[in-house]
């Protein structure tokens, strides 16, 4: 393969997990791939290591005051380097056939959307940018005539096996859930949970984070709003099932009576690959699947008695507008509570509900809005969390409940 047929890539997040499992990928085929942009948070050290690997054109650190470093360890490389949200909505926009948007949270949004404005191929690993944004997000990809790729395992299974130019045909999709470390935990029991066992997960290596969303089953809730925007789908057409072995990452209901599911060992790897080497398939060093191992593989509903994550997740699409968002912020700063110590684990729901409740702002018309309404929500959110745990965990009362959106913050 000549110089010029190689993919140009560009990674935003290449530090955290997802940037990571890509760039394994891009090094086990350098025949096959060459980068344009890197962008890091903060992680100056990591950065430059990767960037002197992979010898990108220019490289982007989110935090300013890492400028200096970054700038020293890639001193004679010949690599462009800047600092800041601007320099990484740059490296966003640098010519790119195909782009990793796996920077977390809402600073996500704006380098995603600069990427799908130019029409490029995105990859997309930021939740906050359908679950906050997707109206928004969905409009300007059909506007740029972009293309967005699934990277979540469960929405890249949909992806695999959802025949888009047969949409008719189709019943309903199901996610599956691994039901996280308290899968089989009573709500007595999960009250006194730890974080430390929260962010056990049995199946999958992630960050802190993600993994209470997933003991809660938040994060399959937030992946239900997803699918509706990427599959353009209602929420009645979206199950859920509790799938502890993590092998069948999603089905695909038909309406002749057909279910397609996409299974395979529980590796990042393989999503990204897909959606690196889409619409072909390239070769990975993933442990191949061996079902006569397994044996076994197990189904059940999932108890939103004990979950109540999902459902408000499901409520919140239901209202649609900022309401999403108002669920995303919430859920942020309620496992930033629970994390810190501030907040029993069975306590975030409840927060998360409380906000919601409490809410009523007016739908974003712009990710400007979003960004605006996610720091409006937290700050809301942190104070309530600050007032249960002044009142020994007890929810404010109504006296001093946060009317959001309505000017008394």
């Amino acid at each position: 393969m000549q110089e010029s047929d190689r993919k140009t890539v560009s990674i935003l997040g290449a530090t955290g997990s997802i940037g990571g499992s890509t760039v394994d990928l891009l090094q086990a085929n350098p025949e096959r791939f060459a980068v344009a942009a890197l962008t890091g948070g903060r992680n100056a050290a990591r950065l430059a290591e990767l960037s002197l690997a992979l010898r990108p054109d220019f490289v982007a650190i989110a935090d300013p005051s890492r400028y200096g470093a970054l700038k020293e360890a890639l001193s004679g490389s010949g690599i462009e380097v800047a600092a800041g949200d601007e320099a990484v909505c740059e490296a966003a926009a640098r010519p790119a056939d195909w782009v990793m948007a796996a920077i977390v949270g809402c600073a996500g949004l704006l380098p995603t959307l600069t990427a799908v404005r130019r029409g490029a191929t995105v990859a997309l690993a930021n939740k906050e940018c359908l679950v906050s944004a997707g109206d928004i997000m969905m409009r300007e990809v059909a506007a740029a005539g972009a293309t967005l790729l699934p990277v979540d395992s469960e929405h890249n299974a949909i992806f695999q096996v959802f025949e888009q130019r047969r949409r008719d045909a189709i019943e309903k999709i199901v996610l599956t859930a691994s039901g996280g470390p308290f899968r089989d935990a009573s709500l007595t029991e999960m009250a006194g949970k730890s974080p430390a066992e929260a962010v056990a997960h049995p199946r999958w290596d992630m960050g802190a984070k993600i993994s209470v969303d997933s003991a809660t089953m938040m994060n399959k809730g937030l992946e239900v709003i997803e699918a509706a925007h990427l599959f353009a789908l209602t929420e009645d057409r979206i199950d859920v099932l509790v799938h502890p072995e993590s092998i069948v990452h999603s089905l695909v209901a038909y309406r002749d009576g057909s279910v397609l599911a996409q299974l395979g060992t529980p590796d990042m790897r393989t999503p990204i690959s897909y959606a690196l080497a889409w619409p072909e398939r390239m070769q990975t060093n993933v442990r191949p699947l061996d079902l006569s191992e397994i044996a076994t593989l197990t189904f059940s509903a999932p108890d939103t008695a004990r979950f109540p994550a999902l459902a408000l997740a499901r409520e919140a699409l239901r209202s649609g507008g900022a309401m999403p968002a108002v669920l995303n912020a919430a859920n942020e700063i309620a496992v930033e509570g629970f994390l810190s110590g501030n907040l029993g684990f069975t306590q975030i729901a409840e927060l998360v509900e409380d906000v919601m409740e409490a809410a009523d702002p007016s739908a974003p018309g712009s990710i400007d809005d979003v960004i605006e309404l996610d720091l409006e929500i937290r700050g809301a959110a942190a104070r309530r969390l600050a007032r249960r745990a002044t009142s020994g965990g007890s929810p404010p009362d109504t006296d001093s409940a946060i009317e959001i959106g309505a000017g008394r913050l």
